[in-house]
């Protein structure tokens, strides 16, 4: 089951009134699309020199990634919940070095990894859901 905790970082608005019908794949797949938006907010902060809106907005980006962490089922997702628990945790670590160096390229670096995993998420056949 998806840890619900972990939507706090996602946003509440933007969630709330979907959570209550949504799957635990939409879940996943909505915290996913916001730690992605969250991270591109980031870069636009960075760009501008906008280094309070960077940390906020990276901050989430982090809440959301650790979330999603949280929510793996270890004993059932095997070596790929430990692949991913691993990737999640070396996102959250970019992402902190993104921040205090205020680095784009390290954004970019997690923008990339968490988008591959959620296209990988997002092929799963709904029989599979």
């Amino acid at each position: 089951m998806v840890n619900k905790q972990a939507l706090k970082g996602y946003g509440r608005g933007a969630v709330e009134s979907e959570l209550d019908y949504a799957s635990p794949h939409r879940i996943i797949q909505m915290l996913m699309d916001g730690a992605l938006s969250k991270m591109a907010i980031a870069k636009g902060c960075i760009a501008r020199n906008d280094s309070e809106g960077r940390l906020r907005h990276i901050t989430w980006a982090v809440n959301i990634i650790s979330g999603l962490r949280a929510s793996l089922d270890q004993q059932q997702g095997g070596d790929i919940a430990g692949n991913l628990d691993s990737l999640y945790d070396y996102m959250c670590n970019k992402l902190h070095e993104a921040n205090i160096n205020n680095d784009a390229k390290r954004l970019d670096e997690v923008i990339a990894l968490l988008t591959e995993i959620k296209a990988g998420w997002d092929g799963i056949p709904p029989e599979f859901h």
